[in-house]
């Protein structure tokens, strides 16, 4: 019968020595202060400081929001000037994008593809860490604007309002300069989890066998490598028609607005996708464990991930149904929006199944995950509705469209992410986060979200444009959008709890263990938080659950299921021991 390696301990290595052995030895004392973090290229290290980067963007990116819907709140107000108004609407759209979403996937992604495959590290630990640093470079560039001329193209900056004919604040070339670094700084990353999950796999892990939180992220990395290069194009194109007297979008010197559209939509269609469907592949790791019973169809769930991304490269062209573009082209974008609906709602059907019946316990984290499920069906749904261009045209300039997208991308990426975070912060800190202040900051962020965004799509279906800073009091816009600013601050409340619900379990939280929540992935095969070189011994792996092999082959060997070290120490022990399941 074949036996399950298990992690050796402290005792275990020292009694290999012998005592001139140990005498001689000589301790280096390793490097903790701050200068440990600027120069490291440990992927853990490096995903906790995207966590932390992104999630100050996402804190500066939902302040901006808030502002946006105090101007909102009243018909006709004056908080805001609409220049103020346009720079805080192009500034919260482009952070929560480039600077929050994409890279906080990429964060969670850093940290814990190497740990779920049983690598010591990404494929390529330094460009790994230029990655991170040319985020917060983009970051630093676009934000630095703030200080002579921010941007007020809206985050898509669509040309010809982007040129300097139209525009000539040099607030839209930080715009492109962070799209350059950012893209840089995903680009790198996308190749470095591609060779990382393609070659540094455990023995045993075939593709059949991988983790569907790393089909994600190896399929988020394959887009990234396909999209970003055209948007890269795009905004050369557009930074030589402002400073190097070009025309490629001006249509007055026989360029064309609409390749730009065609250009930065082939890009960011796909890039709904990138923002989604890592939090698809962490929905799909945390509802087995709280279901205790696996997931239903890995095969189904990893192949509709392929699938989605194909079919998210063919779609772009229905973000342009306002365009003059032929009929026939506008049934071939329509029926392959309709098409896409398919794969994901293989998804949904799944993860729900795998609920099924299940024997579930009610965490913070399966809540977040039952909360993407229903919002992100209604986004779904109204998705469709859009996809039919008769009727994309009576919406497509109203805050119908704006409610849909906040419906995909919130409920599809940010309740993922807070799924994420109260699943994993015990593995990354050693420290469980509280339920209670978990389950109220859900709440908070399930009814705030709904109370803001449900009832922008009655405000769109009343005809109320996007993209402006007043409004007249007609019907019941002003309602409304007070219902709407309200809810806003309601989920602003929400997120405010996590932060402090973190600030509080890192000081004072109940000690994790290396298994917490008794996980199916090989992450919580070492202890929390892990060890500089991840594990010193990595089982053969058997199964899409290797965890619970584990577990078993232990039980069936009589061996008990206690910590090898007190639990005390468990942050600053070495390898140890699963904890009690």
């Amino acid at each position: 019968m074949a036996t399950t390696e298990l992690p050796p301990t402290t005792t275990h290595a020292v009694a290999a020595r012998s005592l001139p052995q140990i005498v001689a030895h000589k301790v280096e004392k390793p490097n903790t202060g701050w200068t440990s973090w600027v120069t490291t290229t440990d992927h853990k290290k490096i995903g906790i400081m995207y966590l932390v980067l992104t999630f100050v963007f996402f804190i500066l990116g939902g302040v901006e929001a808030l502002l946006i819907r105090l101007q909102l709140a009243q018909a006709n107000n004056t908080l805001l000037t609409p220049q103020t108004y346009n720079e805080l609407f192009t500034m919260h759209g482009t952070t929560m994008i480039f600077l929050f979403v994409v890279p906080i996937m990429a964060g969670f992604g850093n940290y814990l593809v190497p740990l779920m495959i049983g690598a010591r590290d990404m494929a390529f630990p330094k460009l790994n860490a230029m990655s991170f640093w040319m985020l917060l470079l983009g970051g630093v560039v676009f934000y630095g604007s703030i200080f002579f001329s921010p941007p007020e193209c809206g985050w898509t900056c669509y040309s010809p309002l982007s040129s300097s004919n139209y525009l000539p604040t040099a607030g839209v070339d930080a715009w492109i300069f962070l799209i350059h670094l950012t893209g840089i700084s995903s680009l790198v990353g996308a190749i470095n989890f591609y060779a990382t999950i393609a070659n540094m796999r455990a023995p045993g892990m075939g593709w059949g066998r991988l983790p569907l939180f790393c089909w994600a992220i190896l399929t988020y990395a394959i887009l990234l490598i396909l999209a970003l290069p055209v948007i890269a194009g795009a905004v050369t194109l557009l930074l030589t028609d402002r400073h190097f007297g070009t025309h490629f979008y001006d249509p007055s010197s026989g360029g064309s607005p609409l390749l730009w559209q065609h250009l930065f939509w082939f890009f960011g269609h796909p890039e709904v996708y990138i923002m989604i469907l890592p939090g698809f592949g962490i929905v799909s790791e945390i509802l087995p464990v709280f279901a205790r019973k696996p997931i239903f169809g890995y095969k189904a769930i990893a192949a509709a991930t392929v699938v989605i991304a194909f079919l998210g490269l063919l779609v772009w062209a229905h973000h342009m149904f306002a365009t003059p573009s032929p009929t026939i082209v506008l049934v071939f974008f329509m029926m392959s929006s309709f098409l896409i609906a398919v794969p994901t709602g293989v998804k949904i059907f799944n993860w729900i199944a795998t609920l099924w019946r299940g024997t579930i316990e009610y965490k913070t984290p399966l809540l977040f995950c039952a909360g993407f499920i229903g919002t992100f069906l209604i986004g779904g749904i109204t998705g469709v509705f859009l996809a039919v261009f008769p009727v994309d045209w009576q919406l497509t300039d109203t805050y119908f469209v704006v409610a849909h997208l906040h419906y995909v991308l919130v409920g599809g990426s940010v309740f993922t992410i807070f799924a994420g975070i109260y699943f994993w912060f015990p593995k990354i800190t050693g420290r469980m986060l509280g339920e209670g202040l978990g389950k109220a900051s859900f709440w908070l962020m399930l009814v705030g979200f709904h109370t803001t965004f449900f009832v922008q799509h009655a405000i769109g279906l009343d005809g109320m444009p996007r993209r402006i800073y007043e409004y007249d009091d007609v019907g019941n816009l002003e309602l409304y959008n007070l219902i709407s600013t309200v809810g806003s601050f309601i989920l602003a409340l929400g997120i405010g709890v996590t932060v402090v619900n973190v600030y509080v379990s890192l000081k004072k939280g109940a000690i994790a263990g290396p298994d917490p929540w008794k996980g199916n992935t090989l992450e919580w095969y070492t202890q929390s938080p892990p060890p500089a070189n991840n594990f010193d011994s990595v089982p053969r792996i058997r199964s899409v659950e290797p965890m619970k092999d584990i577990r078993r082959q232990i039980a069936r060997q009589g061996e008990s299921l206690e910590p090898r070290v007190p639990v005390a120490s468990a942050s600053t022990a070495p390898e140890q021991g699963l904890q009690p399941s």
